[in-house]
């Protein structure tokens, strides 16, 4: 092999050897730039999850305070119909009709708001004409099924207040018709104080008697007494015997509510 024929050679071996390293740092830049197109996929993904996850705080807590600051509604009945708190329990009606109907129920539960609904108008009708009295227990027994938890308690303590002023059935009926969501916020003594208020309760002893939890105690003591009472446990299916609200009991018997005709057809036995 000639001198020109070796330095042709070793300048061929040279341009390989460079060209293949200037390949080396063009995949090796490829390289580089494929991770980073991958790490601003990432941040991009991380960027909308924390978007959907803070959008959904602020939704949750929206809806979680959703009674926050709102004026509750006064509802008002035209009936003329007695009331007056006997110790944990308020008495609607003539004390001489001849059916007694005892009404448990709590102001955060769903399905009293449903009862509610449903024959609210119909007692309040029968209570007019004098055909039944009404006792109504309205438990604390969802309590702990607000946020923050009392609510159940607060609403049933100001309704006996309410009562000594006159005004339960305005009250009650107020609370129902916008239920706080169970899980929820309920309203606040200080809404519970401006909705007596609205209905026309002016008497100091009603807002102090909220602030302070007047009949606490006894609404606690009546719970637990309710709650072990086994002639109100009914079976709800699956081997659960308990105490549960609205339940509704005329002469020592719980009326069976799936029987939509329950009043007429205990008013019609009396």
């Amino acid at each position: 092999m000639g001198g020109a024929e070796r330095t042709a050679r070793k300048r061929r071996q040279q341009q390989w050897a460079a060209g293949r390293t200037d390949g080396g740092a063009a995949v090796a830049a490829a390289r580089r730039g494929g991770d980073g197109k991958r790490i601003a996929a990432i941040i991009g993904v991380v960027v909308v999850v924390l978007a959907v996850v803070i959008g959904g705080i602020v939704w949750t807590n929206a809806s979680k305070n959703a009674t926050e600051g709102l004026t509750i509604q006064p509802q008002t009945t035209q009936a003329e119909i007695a009331e007056r708190r006997d110790g944990a329990v308020v008495v609607l009606g003539d004390e001489n009709a001849p059916v007694t109907i005892d009404v448990y129920a709590d102001f955060l539960c769903p399905v009293c708001a449903n009862f509610e609904q449903q024959y609210g108008q119909q007692l309040k009708d029968k209570l007019a004409a004098g055909q039944v009295q009404v006792r109504q227990h309205m438990l604390p027994m969802l309590v702990e099924q607000s946020d923050p938890p009392g609510y159940s308690l607060d609403s049933a303590n100001a309704a006996l207040l309410a009562a000594e002023a006159g005004k339960f059935l305005e009250f009650h009926d107020s609370l129902f018709a916008q239920q706080p969501e169970e899980g929820k916020r309920g309203y606040d003594k200080q809404q519970l104080i401006q909705l007596g208020r609205d209905l026309g309760i002016t008497d100091p002893a009603f807002a102090e008697g909220v602030r302070s939890g007047k009949y606490d105690d006894l609404l606690q003591q009546e719970m637990k007494r309710v709650s072990e009472d086994t002639s109100l446990h009914r079976d709800f299916g699956g081997g659960n015997v308990g105490f549960g609200t609205p339940t509704v009991v005329v002469d020592g018997e719980i009326v069976d509510l799936s029987d939509t005709g329950w009043l007429d057809k205990v008013v019609a036995a009396s």
